[in-house]
């Protein structure tokens, strides 16, 4: 339902991928929002939040209202990003807090932390003083705000939010995945189980007097994981963000980033949930044309490659082969919010059957 990993190259830069998978499509709007938008975030018997950004936005937003885009992927001009991956059994606290103070719904922590902050751990010491309350979400059917979140920044650290069992937690996350249930803390402790894990093949053995040897390369992934749960996929992720190539060059990087996030790229139909899958998020959104009956194959609805140091987002839709690159440099020259439909993405490319008729021919044909 989600797998987000971060990607260093050979200088240390950290590069972030995430993929979004539901049974659903959502009305995804990519938006360009500026600093110093005032934003009010209000969570039933508690007092709204009112707070003003500091630094433009360029984000993946679900509309909530025509002015309410809510930010489910996201970076910053500081080289922050934010992720929400969807985690059903959310359960934070609903009453311990200081009544005094103004409540933040859990849903509007994209613009809190991405309008406000710089680096991981400002926003780690904001969050000890500031109470995060789940609201039910009526675009999701009720849904108590069913997500987690993991932020990176340009410097590589990691932190993981997660509200469980009725409490909120903030996590150091030193291997800089994330994906689903369980808690975050426990898929730390499971990969103490995949210790034996190497990139380097053992391609020939000999039992007894039979020396065996294998016919051809990639051996060494045979202990991962195989399936698209949530606990297979954060194996695999921590094992392609520590063994995949380092790249020296930012292109480079984010095409090695983009090979990476291809292994955790689910097309419809591969697994199908008779329960309904989606953890109750597919609630109120459209299984688009043609669907009928309850849409229950998860599919990799879109993919982003974030370039933390150059403030870069790529966007590729499950209708589209190729990425579309969003400079938020260039975008923040522009002054106002830009909106526009994700779809518009969707089967992007140009025509190489145009550029080869305008390619010249070899000598003598």
């Amino acid at each position: 339902m989600c797998t987000a990993l971060l990607y260093r190259d050979t200088n240390g830069n950290a590069y972030a991928g995430r993929t979004l998978e539901l049974p659903v499509e959502m009305p995804y709007r990519i938006a360009f929002l500026p600093a110093g938008r005032s934003y009010e975030s209000e969570v039933q018997g508690s007092a709204a939040l009112r707070y003003k950004t500091t630094y433009p936005i360029l984000s993946v937003t679900v509309p909530f209202a025509p002015d309410d885009l809510k930010i489910v992927e996201g970076l910053n001009s500081e080289g922050l990003t934010f992720s929400a991956l969807s985690y059903p059994g959310a359960a934070g606290p609903q009453t311990a807090f200081e009544k005094t103070k103004a409540a933040l719904s859990a849903v509007d922590l994209g613009s809190w932390t991405l309008g406000q902050f710089a680096t991981v751990a400002q926003v780690k010491e904001a969050l000890a003083n500031q109470p995060v309350l789940l609201a039910p979400l009526a675009i999701l059917g009720g849904a108590l705000t069913p997500f987690h979140y993991v932020l990176h920044d340009r410097t590589g650290a990691s932190i993981v939010v997660e509200f469980s069992g009725g409490a909120q937690s903030v996590y150091d996350n030193p291997v800089g995945v994330m994906t689903n249930g369980p808690a975050f803390s426990w898929h730390l402790t499971n990969l103490g189980n995949y210790t034996f894990l190497s990139n380097v093949d053992r391609s020939e053995r000999q039992f007894g007097a039979l020396q065996v040897a294998q016919p051809d390369s990639g051996i060494a992934t045979a202990g991962l994981p195989a399936s698209n749960t949530s606990v297979g996929r954060f194996v695999r992720a921590a094992y392609y963000a520590q063994f995949a190539e380092k790249a020296s060059a930012p292109d480079d990087a984010l095409r090695t980033l983009a090979h990476v996030m291809n292994n955790f790229d689910r097309p419809k139909g591969i697994s199908v949930d008779p329960r309904g899958g989606g953890g109750g998020i597919e609630a109120g959104a459209s299984g688009g044309a043609g669907s009928a009956g309850p849409v229950t194959s998860e599919y990799t609805s879109w993919t982003a490659l974030t370039d933390l140091g150059r403030t870069k987002l790529l966007l590729r839709t499950y209708a589209g082969l190729n990425y579309t690159a969003f400079d938020l440099g260039r975008l923040s020259a522009a002054g106002g919010m830009k909106v526009m439909p994700l779809a518009v993405l969707d089967r992007m490319a140009e025509d190489g059957s145009a550029l080869l008729l305008e390619a010249e021919s070899p000598a003598g044909a």
